[in-house]
């Protein structure tokens, strides 16, 4: 039994449900232990609830990003080391995300492999949530700051491969729907569904039919799959990386919001303000529900860092006014924000502010098929974040412990 004192933090509290004015959220070790209103703390708790000087702003859950390249001017594709990895993870814990999936991009297998090892230890010491492999079975002709010349042909063996090196942490794989050997009992799609892992379709010129065939076998292997993190499959940023819905060319983009309006399918937005405008975020949000959109960030190295050169995987990249784009030309390369910029991002773009936490942390938690994060309830891990009354963070807490 703990015998450590509860820790309590007051002010406006966001739940899954609600904003409480006066609330307070208290934690012991590592858990959290009471969240509610302020005024009907339990009897053990009224003291330290009473004697907690409000914040000037927001209690939040710590937040989930599914998608992260790095920060900090360290990049996961590029990491060769553990403390390079860990530069990136520190950059955004410190603006408020406490649960991190690490993304690589398209690279040769055996960069893969390497860069498979350095995060997977990284995992099993519980610093980041995961893995996610954005590539490298995409389409050439939608791959953005892909390298074209690492894209390979589906291989369901060398699929099964990364999940072996990855011990049970990789999360998500970004495929193109269309590409032969990507779908069917033998496909990639499969495989990931049985590693425990979740397909993500994105880069791809997939058209309508091929997209909603794809979503709908994914949901069936998941289903059939004993050790599947969750039920659902994701998208990966939708519009991002894909063709254009157009009234006669329809393409991807309509099933996908359709199947995850109908609970089918979870999709990333990067309502960063860049890479999709906040009026469409708003809509989308409206369209799909909280409980099927998950806000990521898709940052890289430039996160939290000035304008400048970067690197993401094989690519160079080019940072002017806070937009990464793939040096001498045009494709967005990823993004400069934390998740705490894409919330209030978001939410002034129209989202209310409950829902955009919900899918900033809620929705992606479901996703790593981890209910112990996520949200302020008692009895998961005691990861806060208190914001300033924009939504900027001025203490972040991760299991129990202040940084």
């Amino acid at each position: 039994m703990s015998t450590a004192s509860p820790r309590v933090v007051r002010g406006r509290v966001v739940t899954p449900t609600a904003v409480l004015d006066d609330g307070a959220v208290a934690w012991e070790d590592d858990r959290l232990t009471w969240v509610g209103n302020a005024g009907e703390a339990p009897a053990a708790l009224r003291e330290a609830v009473a004697a907690a000087t409000p914040v000037d702003g927001y209690v939040l859950p710590g937040l989930v990003d599914l998608h992260c390249h790095g920060g900090g001017g360290a990049s996961f594709p590029d990491a060769e080391d553990l403390d390079t990895a860990r530069v990136a993870v520190a950059e955004h814990l410190r603006h408020g995300t406490t649960s991190l999936v690490a993304s690589l991009v398209t690279a040769a297998p055996q960069v893969l492999r390497q860069r498979t090892g350095v995060l997977v230890a990284l995992a099993e010491a519980g610093e980041i949530a995961g893995i996610h492999y954005e590539g490298p079975f995409i389409s050439a002709d939608r791959c953005g700051a892909q390298n074209p010349a690492a894209i390979q042909q589906p291989d369901a063996a060398f699929t099964r491969e990364l999940l072996a090196l990855g011990r049970g942490h990789v999360v998500t794989m970004t495929l193109a729907p269309e590409a032969a050997g990507v779908t069917g009992e033998d496909g990639v799609a499969g495989a990931l569904a049985a590693g425990g892992a979740l397909p993500s379709f994105g880069h791809t010129v997939a058209t309508a039919p091929q997209a909603r065939a794809a979503v709908v076998e994914a949901g069936r292997m998941l289903a059939d799959a004993p050790a599947a993190r969750s039920a659902r499959p994701t998208v990966t940023h939708l519009c991002n990386g894909m063709n254009p819905m157009h009234h006669r060319e329809p393409g991807p983009i309509p099933e996908f919001l359709a199947a995850a309006a109908d609970g089918r399918l979870v999709i990333e937005l990067i309502a960063d303000g860049t890479h999709l405008d906040p009026s469409l975020v708003r809509s989308f949000m409206e369209i799909a529900g909280r409980e099927n959109v998950a806000l990521v960030t898709d940052a890289m190295a430039a996160a939290g860092m000035p304008d400048g050169d970067y690197q993401l995987g094989s690519l160079a990249v080019t940072v002017a006014d806070g937009v990464a784009r793939l040096t001498g030309g045009t494709s967005i390369a990823g993004g400069t924000a934390h998740l705490i910029d894409v919330v209030r991002t978001t939410v002034a773009g129209g989202v209310d502010l409950v829902d955009a936490v919900y899918s900033a942390a809620t929705t992606p938690a479901a996703v790593l098929g981890d209910d112990g994060v996520g949200a302020l309830e008692a009895g998961r891990r005691a990861d806060v974040v208190v914001t300033d009354a924009d939504l900027r963070p001025v203490r972040v807490v991760k299991g129990g412990v202040e940084l």
